[in-house]
């Protein structure tokens, strides 16, 4: 064959791998998330079509809690919305991702639960308190506790899934439950007389929810995750104008198959963060009050209550740039 023959040929498996490239690099952007009110309000954005305008290629797919993060660590989605103790889990034991939007922190929707006649922590003991160990209302049990002169020994804990709470409490197998919304509220409607005696509201910071994505998607898409933060303030911006309120209510509440009045208390105990309010979260420190301190704790307590062997670097966890980027490019 002549080089005039080889030609054509060569150019043109150039062609079609210069096509697979740039499709590899515009693909489509998955992201998990589920139901939990600072998640739910991406609906916002994709009710209203804020992606396209940014133009930016997003799906949104719609799972349970936990089986977003098992679709992340299958691969089946760029990034899901996950708490900052959960990423530290799901990297730990499968594929690790970095926080780069941090939505909002649990203000009251987590909640350990109690039945008639138990009005306080210190009331629990002795008692049989129902919660997922490992997980985030774990952690806010064992808080609740210390904040109340006690410790894990003054309870007896009777692990239980999440969404199972809420019939455990109802059957009388125990005391108390610790769990997130829809379940602690679906507690406290299920038990006539039972009430809320700790919540995420009185230690604030001890969970933060965000968007986590996988790091070979950060590097391949990064013009198009800077769209998604941009697309995700904003969504906040019109959750603070009190003048949408109804309208968002009329959208988060349709996600999740509820009326808007009944979705508003849920909305209500999740403190989703200004642009302004998340910078200063972004800040390093060793409190709550800081996400890199809050998940600085919460990989003490993985490690403590052997959810995984070793501390993890968390640091590499998160990744305040994209949000600042956005920020600079308001000045």
């Amino acid at each position: 064959m002549s080089s005039t023959t080889k030609t054509p040929v060569f150019f043109a498996l150039i062609f079609f791998f210069c096509l697979g490239s740039s499709s590899l690099f515009s693909k489509t952007l998955k992201i998990g998330y589920s139901d939990w009110p600072g998640w739910v309000a991406w609906e916002i954005g994709i009710q209203k079509d804020w992606f396209d305008e940014e133009g930016v290629d997003v799906e949104f797919l719609w799972f349970d809690y936990v089986a977003s993060m098992d679709a992340y660590v299958a691969g089946q989605v760029d990034a899901v919305c996950m708490t900052n103790g959960d990423a530290l889990v799901t990297g730990a034991t499968g594929k690790p991702s970095v926080g780069i939007i941090v939505n909002d922190y649990s203000n009251g929707n987590d909640m350990v639960v109690a039945k008639p006649g138990i009005d306080t922590v210190k009331g629990l003991e002795g008692m049989k308190v129902g919660v997922e160990e490992g997980f985030v209302c774990h952690l806010l049990l064992l808080k609740a506790l210390e904040e109340n002169g006690m410790s894990a020994e003054d309870v007896t804990i009777v692990n239980t899934p999440t969404d199972e709470t809420a019939q455990v409490l109802a059957s009388g197998d125990v005391d108390a439950i610790a769990a997130w919304q829809p379940n602690s509220g679906q507690a406290l409607k299920t038990v006539e007389g039972s009430k809320p005696i700790f919540t995420s509201a009185d230690a604030p910071g001890i969970i933060y929810d965000l968007l986590c994505v996988s790091s070979e998607s950060l590097e391949a898409n990064k013009e198009d995750w800077e769209k998604v933060v941009k697309v995700w303030y904003r969504i906040v911006d019109y959750l603070m104008d009190e003048n949408n309120i109804d309208d968002a209510l009329k959208i988060l509440s349709a996600r999740v198959s509820l009326e808007p009045a009944e979705y508003e208390p849920f909305f209500k105990g999740t403190k989703i963060l200004t642009l302004e309010e998340a910078l200063g979260f972004w800040e390093e420190g060793k409190g709550l009050d800081s996400v890199y301190g809050s998940t600085e704790i919460v990989d003490e307590f993985n490690v403590k209550f052997e959810v995984y062997g070793e501390p993890l670097d968390t640091d590499k966890y998160l990744d305040p740039s994209f949000t600042l980027n956005y920020a600079e490019s308001l000045e």
